[in-house]
Protein backbone atom coordinates (compact mmCIF):
# COMPACT_ATOMS: atom_id res chain seq x y z
CA UNK A 1 0.00 0.00 0.00
CA UNK A 2 1.33 3.41 -0.92
CA UNK A 3 1.48 6.05 1.80
CA UNK A 4 -1.26 8.66 1.86
CA UNK A 5 0.85 11.80 2.13
CA UNK A 6 0.00 15.45 2.59
CA UNK A 7 3.65 16.47 2.96
CA UNK A 8 6.88 14.89 1.77
CA UNK A 9 8.16 12.35 4.29
CA UNK A 10 11.83 11.59 4.93
CA UNK A 11 12.78 8.09 6.03
CA UNK A 12 16.29 8.15 7.48
CA UNK A 13 18.81 6.10 9.40
CA UNK A 14 22.00 7.03 11.21
CA UNK A 15 25.20 5.11 11.84
CA UNK A 16 27.05 6.60 14.79
CA UNK A 17 30.04 6.41 17.10
CA UNK A 18 27.77 5.10 19.87
CA UNK A 19 24.35 5.41 21.49
CA UNK A 20 24.79 8.41 23.79
CA UNK A 21 22.65 11.18 22.29
CA UNK A 22 24.52 13.93 24.10
CA UNK A 23 28.08 12.88 23.27
CA UNK A 24 28.17 10.55 20.28
CA UNK A 25 28.37 11.62 16.65
CA UNK A 26 27.00 10.66 13.25
CA UNK A 27 29.32 8.81 10.85
CA UNK A 28 26.74 8.11 8.14
CA UNK A 29 23.26 9.33 7.30
CA UNK A 30 21.01 7.94 4.62
CA UNK A 31 17.62 9.35 3.78
CA UNK A 32 14.84 8.48 1.40
CA UNK A 33 12.55 11.40 0.60
CA UNK A 34 9.10 10.35 -0.62
CA UNK A 35 6.80 12.98 -2.15
CA UNK A 36 2.97 12.93 -2.17
CA UNK A 37 3.06 12.14 -5.92
CA UNK A 38 5.16 9.02 -5.25
CA UNK A 39 8.49 10.47 -6.41
CA UNK A 40 11.47 9.19 -4.38
CA UNK A 41 14.92 10.66 -3.78
CA UNK A 42 17.66 8.78 -1.90
CA UNK A 43 20.96 10.09 -0.59
CA UNK A 44 23.73 8.71 1.64
CA UNK A 45 26.47 10.77 3.26
CA UNK A 46 29.55 9.60 5.14
CA UNK A 47 30.58 12.07 7.83
CA UNK A 48 33.79 12.65 9.73
CA UNK A 49 32.69 12.63 13.41
CA UNK A 50 35.84 14.47 14.55
CA UNK A 51 36.36 11.77 17.18
CA UNK A 52 37.60 8.16 17.08
CA UNK A 53 35.01 5.55 16.16
CA UNK A 54 35.08 2.86 18.87
CA UNK A 55 35.89 -0.66 17.60
CA UNK A 56 32.60 -1.98 18.98
CA UNK A 57 30.72 0.55 16.84
CA UNK A 58 32.76 -0.31 13.75
CA UNK A 59 31.91 -3.96 14.40
CA UNK A 60 28.22 -3.08 14.05
CA UNK A 61 28.19 -0.81 10.99
CA UNK A 62 31.56 -1.54 9.40
CA UNK A 63 32.66 2.10 9.23
CA UNK A 64 36.18 2.83 10.48
CA UNK A 65 38.18 6.00 11.14
CA UNK A 66 39.95 5.53 7.80
CA UNK A 67 36.62 5.34 5.95
CA UNK A 68 35.60 8.83 7.09
CA UNK A 69 38.99 10.54 7.38
CA UNK A 70 38.45 12.60 4.22
CA UNK A 71 34.69 13.03 4.57
CA UNK A 72 33.02 16.34 5.47
CA UNK A 73 32.22 17.12 9.09
CA UNK A 74 28.60 17.38 10.13
CA UNK A 75 28.92 21.14 10.44
CA UNK A 76 29.87 21.29 6.76
CA UNK A 77 26.71 19.46 5.65
CA UNK A 78 24.28 20.54 8.39
CA UNK A 79 22.55 23.27 6.39
CA UNK A 80 22.11 20.98 3.40
CA UNK A 81 20.50 18.31 5.58
CA UNK A 82 18.28 20.89 7.26
CA UNK A 83 17.07 22.10 3.86
CA UNK A 84 16.35 18.54 2.75
CA UNK A 85 14.04 17.85 5.71
CA UNK A 86 12.47 21.31 5.92
CA UNK A 87 8.69 21.03 5.66
CA UNK A 88 8.85 17.22 5.71
CA UNK A 89 7.47 14.67 8.12
CA UNK A 90 10.02 12.15 9.44
CA UNK A 91 10.12 8.38 9.79
CA UNK A 92 12.61 5.76 10.84
CA UNK A 93 13.22 2.64 12.91
CA UNK A 94 13.63 3.51 16.61
CA UNK A 95 13.86 7.07 15.29
CA UNK A 96 11.79 8.80 17.97
CA UNK A 97 14.09 7.54 20.72
CA UNK A 98 17.45 7.74 18.96
CA UNK A 99 17.84 8.97 15.37
CA UNK A 100 15.72 12.14 15.62
CA UNK A 101 17.15 13.26 19.02
CA UNK A 102 20.72 12.67 17.82
CA UNK A 103 20.13 14.42 14.48
CA UNK A 104 18.65 17.44 16.29
CA UNK A 105 21.61 17.46 18.68
CA UNK A 106 24.08 17.46 15.78
CA UNK A 107 22.18 20.29 14.09
CA UNK A 108 22.22 22.35 17.28
CA UNK A 109 25.97 21.76 17.69
CA UNK A 110 26.40 23.02 14.14
CA UNK A 111 24.41 26.17 14.92
CA UNK A 112 21.32 25.09 12.94
CA UNK A 113 18.20 25.44 15.10
CA UNK A 114 15.48 23.59 13.21
CA UNK A 115 11.86 23.62 14.37
CA UNK A 116 10.30 20.16 14.16
CA UNK A 117 7.36 20.93 16.45
CA UNK A 118 4.83 20.80 13.61
CA UNK A 119 6.35 17.78 11.90
CA UNK A 120 4.80 14.32 12.22
CA UNK A 121 7.22 11.59 13.29
CA UNK A 122 6.53 7.93 12.56
CA UNK A 123 8.55 5.29 14.37
CA UNK A 124 8.16 2.05 12.43
CA UNK A 125 9.81 0.07 15.24
CA UNK A 126 7.07 1.12 17.66
CA UNK A 127 4.37 0.04 15.22
CA UNK A 128 6.20 -3.26 14.76
CA UNK A 129 6.65 -3.84 18.50
CA UNK A 130 3.00 -3.05 19.20
CA UNK A 131 1.90 -5.44 16.47
CA UNK A 132 4.53 -8.20 16.42
CA UNK A 133 7.56 -7.34 18.65
CA UNK A 134 10.64 -8.24 16.59
CA UNK A 135 13.89 -6.71 15.16
CA UNK A 136 14.23 -4.84 11.85
CA UNK A 137 15.67 -7.87 10.05
CA UNK A 138 12.81 -10.01 11.35
CA UNK A 139 10.33 -7.27 10.45
CA UNK A 140 11.68 -7.16 6.91
CA UNK A 141 11.38 -10.94 6.60
CA UNK A 142 7.95 -11.02 8.27
CA UNK A 143 6.32 -8.19 6.33
CA UNK A 144 8.22 -8.21 3.04
CA UNK A 145 9.40 -11.84 2.88
CA UNK A 146 12.92 -10.64 2.13
CA UNK A 147 16.28 -11.11 3.84
CA UNK A 148 18.00 -7.93 5.00
CA UNK A 149 21.47 -8.90 3.81
CA UNK A 150 23.04 -5.47 4.36
CA UNK A 151 21.67 -4.84 7.86
CA UNK A 152 23.37 -1.99 9.72
CA UNK A 153 24.25 -0.10 6.57
CA UNK A 154 22.29 3.12 6.70
CA UNK A 155 20.90 2.96 3.16
CA UNK A 156 19.74 -0.66 3.43
CA UNK A 157 18.08 -0.03 6.81
CA UNK A 158 16.43 3.14 5.51
CA UNK A 159 14.88 1.51 2.46
CA UNK A 160 13.88 -1.58 4.45
CA UNK A 161 12.10 0.64 6.96
CA UNK A 162 10.13 2.33 4.16
CA UNK A 163 9.13 -1.02 2.68
CA UNK A 164 8.13 -2.39 6.11
CA UNK A 165 5.82 0.56 6.78
CA UNK A 166 4.06 0.10 3.44
CA UNK A 167 3.65 -3.61 4.15
CA UNK A 168 2.32 -2.85 7.64
CA UNK A 169 -0.39 -0.73 6.03
CA UNK A 170 -1.27 -3.65 3.76
CA UNK A 171 -1.38 -6.14 6.63
CA UNK A 172 -3.29 -4.22 9.30
CA UNK A 173 -6.67 -2.91 8.20
CA UNK A 174 -7.02 -0.95 11.44
CA UNK A 175 -3.72 0.87 10.86
CA UNK A 176 -4.65 4.24 9.29
CA UNK A 177 -2.91 5.40 6.12
CA UNK A 178 -2.44 8.86 7.56
CA UNK A 179 0.85 10.36 8.68
CA UNK A 180 -0.60 12.20 11.69
CA UNK A 181 -2.37 9.07 12.96
CA UNK A 182 0.69 6.89 12.36
CA UNK A 183 2.87 9.39 14.21
CA UNK A 184 0.46 9.32 17.16
CA UNK A 185 0.32 5.53 17.14
CA UNK A 186 4.11 5.15 17.04
CA UNK A 187 4.76 7.56 19.91
CA UNK A 188 5.45 6.09 23.36
CA UNK A 189 4.90 9.29 25.32
CA UNK A 190 4.25 12.96 24.75
CA UNK A 191 7.81 14.25 24.82
CA UNK A 192 8.62 17.92 25.24
CA UNK A 193 12.29 17.36 24.42
CA UNK A 194 13.46 14.75 21.93
CA UNK A 195 15.36 12.75 24.55
CA UNK A 196 12.18 12.30 26.59
CA UNK A 197 13.59 13.82 29.76
CA UNK A 198 10.65 16.22 29.90
CA UNK A 199 7.13 15.05 28.97
CA UNK A 200 3.60 16.40 29.05
CA UNK A 201 1.19 15.07 31.66
CA UNK A 202 -2.54 14.60 31.08
CA UNK A 203 -3.09 18.29 31.79
CA UNK A 204 -0.58 19.40 29.17
CA UNK A 205 1.96 20.49 31.79
CA UNK A 206 5.69 19.85 31.38
CA UNK A 207 6.89 17.36 33.99
CA UNK A 208 10.17 15.59 34.70
CA UNK A 209 10.41 12.05 33.34
CA UNK A 210 13.48 11.03 35.35
CA UNK A 211 15.27 11.46 38.66
CA UNK A 212 14.10 12.55 42.08
CA UNK A 213 11.49 14.94 40.68
CA UNK A 214 9.97 12.46 38.22
CA UNK A 215 6.29 13.30 37.72
CA UNK A 216 6.71 16.82 39.17
CA UNK A 217 6.06 20.04 37.25
CA UNK A 218 9.29 21.47 35.84
CA UNK A 219 8.16 25.04 36.45
CA UNK A 220 7.20 24.31 40.07
CA UNK A 221 10.47 22.50 40.80
CA UNK A 222 12.50 25.41 39.44
CA UNK A 223 10.60 27.76 41.77
CA UNK A 224 11.66 25.80 44.84
CA UNK A 225 14.97 24.30 43.72
CA UNK A 226 16.65 26.57 41.20
CA UNK A 227 19.86 24.63 41.77
CA UNK A 228 18.31 21.71 39.89
CA UNK A 229 18.16 23.86 36.77
CA UNK A 230 21.85 24.72 37.18
CA UNK A 231 22.71 21.06 37.72
CA UNK A 232 20.95 20.09 34.50
CA UNK A 233 22.60 22.89 32.53
CA UNK A 234 26.03 21.67 33.68
CA UNK A 235 25.16 18.00 33.30
CA UNK A 236 25.35 15.45 30.51
CA UNK A 237 22.00 16.40 28.96
CA UNK A 238 21.38 17.17 25.31
CA UNK A 239 21.41 20.74 24.04
CA UNK A 240 17.78 20.29 23.04
CA UNK A 241 16.84 19.32 26.62
CA UNK A 242 18.73 22.33 27.98
CA UNK A 243 16.93 24.62 25.52
CA UNK A 244 13.57 23.20 26.63
CA UNK A 245 14.15 23.70 30.37
CA UNK A 246 15.55 27.19 29.73
CA UNK A 247 12.39 28.15 27.83
CA UNK A 248 10.24 26.81 30.67
CA UNK A 249 12.29 28.76 33.23
CA UNK A 250 12.12 31.99 31.19
CA UNK A 251 8.40 31.60 30.58
CA UNK A 252 7.77 31.32 34.33
CA UNK A 253 10.03 34.32 34.99
CA UNK A 254 8.18 36.46 32.43
CA UNK A 255 4.87 35.62 34.09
Amino acid sequence: MQLNLKNPIVFFDLETTGINIATDRIVEISYLKVYPNGKEECKTLRINPEMPIPPESTAVHGISDADVANCPTFKEVAKVIAREIEGCDLAGYNSNRFDIPLLVEELLRAGVDIDLSKRKMIDVQTIFHKMEQRTLSAAYKFYCNKDLNDAHTAEADTRATYEVLKSQLDRYENLPNDVAALAEFSTHSKNVDFAGRIVYNDKGEEIFNFGKYKGRSVAEVFKTDIGYYGWMMQGDFTLNTKNVITNIKLRAFNK
